[in-house]
């Protein structure tokens, strides 16, 4: 990536390089009493497309009019028209659907605010995609997608205007599958405060792809996923948060996180698990924050605190990756329980009869660690810039003798 450039001239004093390696991993799922086996993809691969069959509706925000046909030579003016236009609530056979964006400016009157029932496949897929290639296209606003399938966003930025309010999130997917973001653009900053809580931020979703993608400007996390199996992000910059640049959370399972570039987190870097509402999670995965997570070769820098961490993980491994001045007011790595409650004990009670984890108290951290590998990765500190302790990795504790949590709760055993 460009921005690794001056980034690796300075670490080459260190001898630091940025290492690959190609694995391929299987995950173990667990389920209705029976095991299988879930065959993942090699490190490095990228979601593929294939050759989908499209019909092609044109949208052009300056000279486009929603009376017209949607060809190339008689574009619509809004997303919104276009959206319109494919069948909604029913499987998508004989073709899919692509919305080619022409260059300019999409207000956020001309957008769906909610993004619905599109249930594309993978021969059908729906697409969004800009004309001009990538930042040739901007939607201005804050989408919602909820329970599509089969949906692209390829060379597409979404962009947050000033005065927009704080709040929200600029792109926020939800009970969806099969979802690709690729050569995007999504900044919820206005260029003055970060006015989106999150700018990614993905729940109840499986197989969620991110390559290529330049995602910042939230004031809490611009990347946060929670209750997501399957996928990977790729190649992205994820950058200039309040909080973790990045967060995999509440039950997510089977991730890749690789070559990417993570900065100016106020918190730190990238954390695999944190803290959930028990409510929101789904079986099987009620027990740890995360499981089967590979953090591979990525460059994190300019933290707060820890420029990676685990909370609450399960099978996690950490390698190949580059640190540099992180954990400028604390630690650079962590390993540390993390936290469940259940803010509506009737909505999670299937969970607690299925045997999940939770607490009444969503502050208090008690979900343990296990089995996390942290190897090769080089650290690099420049003179003058230095943390008060390398890692924090908490002893065991005890959880209330009235939950039904794993008791002691313990960060360990982590190996480096």
């Amino acid at each position: 990536m460009r921005s690794f450039a001056t980034l690796l001239a300075r670490l080459a004093v260190a001898g630091g390089t940025v290492r690959t390696r190609s694995l391929v991993c299987a995950a173990v799922l667990i389920s209705a009493g029976s095991i299988a086996v879930q065959a993942q993809e090699p490190f490095g691969s990228v979601y593929q497309i294939g050759n989908p069959t499209l019909s092609n509706l044109w949208v052009d925000p300056v000279i486009g009019n929603d009376a017209n046909s949607g060809s190339s030579n008689s574009a619509l003016r809004t997303i919104s028209e276009a959206w319109a236009r494919i069948p909604s609530f029913a499987t998508l056979i004989n073709t899919g659907y692509r919305i080619w964006l022409m260059p300019g400016d999409y207000p956020e009157a001309d957008i769906p605010s909610w993004w619905e029932g599109r249930y594309g496949t993978f021969l059908y897929p729906v697409v969004l995609q800009a004309s001009g290639g990538r930042g040739s296209s901007r939607l201005h606003g804050f989408p919602d997608v909820y329970d599509c399938r089969y949906l692209y966003f390829i060379d597409t930025d979404i962009v947050t205007d000033p005065g927009h309010g704080g709040g929200g999130n600029t792109l926020h997917l939800a009970s969806c599958n099969h979802v690709l973001l690729r050569g995007c653009r999504l900044n919820g900053s206005d260029g003055f405060i970060n006015q989106a809580q999150e700018t990614l931020k993905a729940n109840q979703v499986q197989f969620l792809y991110v390559e290529d993608c330049d995602i910042s400007g939230a004031f809490w996390y611009p990347l946060d996923f929670m209750v997501v199996q399957y996928g990977h992000v790729r190649g992205c910059r994820i950058h200039n948060g309040g909080e973790w640049c990045a967060v995999i959370k509440g039950g997510s399972a089977y991730f890749t996180v690789e070559n990417n570039e993570f900065y100016d987190g106020h918190t730190g870097g990238f954390v695999a698990g944190n803290g959930s509402s028990f409510e929101f999670m789904v079986s099987p995965w009620l027990h740890y924050e995360v499981y089967d997570l590979k953090f591979v070769n990525n460059v994190i820098h300019d933290t707060g605190t820890a420029g990676m961490g685990v909370n609450g993980g399960y099978n996690v491994l950490m390698a190949y990756n580059t640190l540099f001045k992180v954990g400028t007011n604390d630690h650079l790595i962590e390993v540390e329980q993390g936290y469940r409650g259940c803010g509506n004990v009737a909505a999670g009670w299937s969970n607690y009869l299925a045997g999940g984890w939770a607490n009444a108290d969503p502050e208090l951290q008690y979900i343990p660690c296990r089995n996390v590998f942290i190897y090769n990765n080089l650290i690099y500190n420049p003179a003058g810039f230095t943390s008060p302790w390398h890692f924090a990795i908490p002893g065991p504790v005890a959880p209330p003798t009235f939950s039904i949590l794993v008791s002691p709760a313990s960060s360990r055993p982590t190996r480096f």
